[in-house]
């Protein structure tokens, strides 16, 4: 049952930085568009987001409640000496869902209405960036228990060049998704060669952004490269991810946008299985050398057993409501304003 439950926590965190990345790369195409459009993207990733914007946080509380119950110390780790960028990040998410909120349904349309698109921007920004930064602490090596002053233990952590260039990825990450999966919604509007064009340059920068990770992986002493390029999978993910945008390019030609949005997400599977694959399932590599790993670190076996039924019977009845309403959206947006 433990691999059922770290499949769980897996397919989780896959689904929520591609729903969420979606979610929040809304906010930061918006943030970068230019003012003469800047009203019809916001148009648009309102529609493209109005089935997930609360419904993907979903899939961060599992991960969180898997993590809290299954894998205790890694949770305790976690919370611990990345408190800072993860209080951050929730703030940023809070942040986010209620200028979400205020900005489409008040009532009264005032000048409050750029602080909610201000607040809702920088949120946006902000918190895919710390949330890559939390994911680059826990492989660079960089947590060391055994530090005595509150700079080692609670700041150099995470904050350093690699995660520093992590989030920056991840942020760009998030423009290309959101890029992508709103061309579906801009499908039959004349907003729609404004939407490509911004896709396309977000995929120029996860290209640049991602050669910067790999520098700074190397400037860091982690062997980035090594974990990913020594074996045979690594190299087929990383090429299958490439491969796939030039049909990317294709579909997004023939206006095919539902392929789009399913070889968005086939890119953003591919780029976690080669950044994890090599050191899984250690999950967290400490300064001192040691690693925290999702076997070793598990819960009791009546407790994984429990949580292993719990997630199994959840998605049951989970899943097809999510499909439900993810269809009635769907429905609704193919209806021409």
């Amino acid at each position: 049952m433990i691999y059922v439950v770290i499949a769980f926590l897996w397919v989780s965190i896959c689904l929520y930085i591609i729903t969420g990345g979606a979610d929040f790369g809304a906010g930061i195409v918006e943030l970068f568009s230019r003012k003469s459009y800047k009203e019809k993207t916001k148009k648009i990733m309102s529609k493209s987001i109005a089935p997930i914007w609360e419904a993907n946080h979903m899939w961060l509380i599992i991960a969180i409640v898997i993590l809290f119950v299954g894998f205790p110390s890694i949770y305790t780790c976690v919370s611990t000496y990345l408190h800072i960028p993860l209080v951050l990040m929730l703030i940023g998410i809070i942040a986010r869902g209620t200028a979400f909120t205020f900005r489409n349904y008040d009532a009264v349309d005032d000048r409050w209405q750029n602080l909610y698109d201000q607040i809702f921007y920088y949120s946006s920004l902000l918190t895919p960036f710390f949330l890559g930064i939390i994911a680059a602490a826990t492989i660079s090596r960089r947590i060391d228990p055994e530090a005595s002053d509150f700079l080692s233990l609670y700041i150099y952590s995470w904050f350093n060049i690699f995660g520093i260039c992590v989030g920056i990825f991840t942020v760009s990450l998030c423009a290309y998704l959101a890029s992508l999966f709103s061309l579906h919604e801009a499908r039959m509007s004349d907003a729609l060669p404004i939407m490509i064009r911004k896709a396309r340059e977000a995929a120029l920068y996860v290209i640049i952004t991602g050669i910067l990770v790999f520098i700074s992986a190397n400037y860091s002493h982690i062997p980035l490269l090594k974990w990913i390029f020594s074996k045979a999978l690594g190299i087929i993910v990383i090429t299958a991810a490439t491969v796939s945008l030039l049909f990317t390019n294709e579909a997004i030609k023939k206006n095919n946008f539902l392929t789009v949005r399913f070889l968005a997400g086939f890119q953003i599977v591919m780029i976690l299985v080669a950044a994890t694959y090599q050191h899984n399932p250690n999950v967290i590599l400490l300064a001192n050398g040691r690693h925290l790993s999702l076997l070793s670190e598990s819960a009791a076996t009546k407790t994984i057993n429990m949580l292993g039924w719990a997630l199994i019977l959840g998605s049951i009845f989970i899943l097809p409501f999510l499909y439900y309403l993810l269809i009635s959206f769907g429905a609704k947006s193919n209806k021409k304003p």
